[in-house]
């Protein structure tokens, strides 16, 4: 099994437009921001970082979930299953935010919302990180991981930056 991500150089990578150093990027970026959110008090800095995260986190899962996954599943042997844990783990993050969004700031529920959301993002960090970008690191040479992270990155810079709003919703 090849070392996780998070221990590679960026040539290790494949360079700084490799897929594999721009999710390792984003990943460090969404760890700041949940450290950042955890130190500030209530108020309006908090609620900042905290958007900050949510759409950070949106637009990086839209791009894996359009880019990503289909080239781990058709590179990676078990990719489908690789790729159906993680878009569980989004799904389950979705339903959170969602959550999280229609309760008032300082809500002790939606305090708890929130650190159950931040552990599942980490989870899925994690999970990325040590189980399935290794595996297309070992399927795919650097130059196609460069590619994939070009394309990755147009889709990331242009994805929603909340989940979708359910239909029930819509209803009037």
């Amino acid at each position: 099994m090849p070392e996780t991500i998070k221990e590679q150089t960026v040539e290790q990578l494949g360079g700084p437009s490799s897929v594999l150093a721009r999710q390792r990027r984003d990943h460090a970026e969404m760890d700041r921001l949940m450290d950042r959110y955890s130190t500030l008090a209530d108020g309006e800095d908090r609620e900042r970082v905290l958007q900050e995260t949510v759409q950070l986190v949106f637009s990086h899962a839209f791009a894996e979930e359009t880019v990503l996954w289909p080239a781990v599943r058709r590179t990676v042997a078990d990719g489908h299953e690789l790729t159906l844990r993680v878009e569980e783990e989004h799904q389950q993050i979705n339903d959170l935010v969602a959550d999280i969004e229609r309760l008032s700031p300082g809500a002790p529920e939606r305090e708890e919302k929130v650190r159950r959301v931040f552990a599942l993002i980490r989870q899925d960090i994690r999970d990325e990180e040590d189980l399935v970008l290794p595996r297309l690191q070992e399927a795919l040479p650097a130059t196609q991981l460069r590619r994939l992270g070009t394309a990755w990155d147009t889709v990331r810079r242009s994805a929603p930056t909340h989940p979708p709003v359910p239909y029930t919703h819509l209803r009037a």
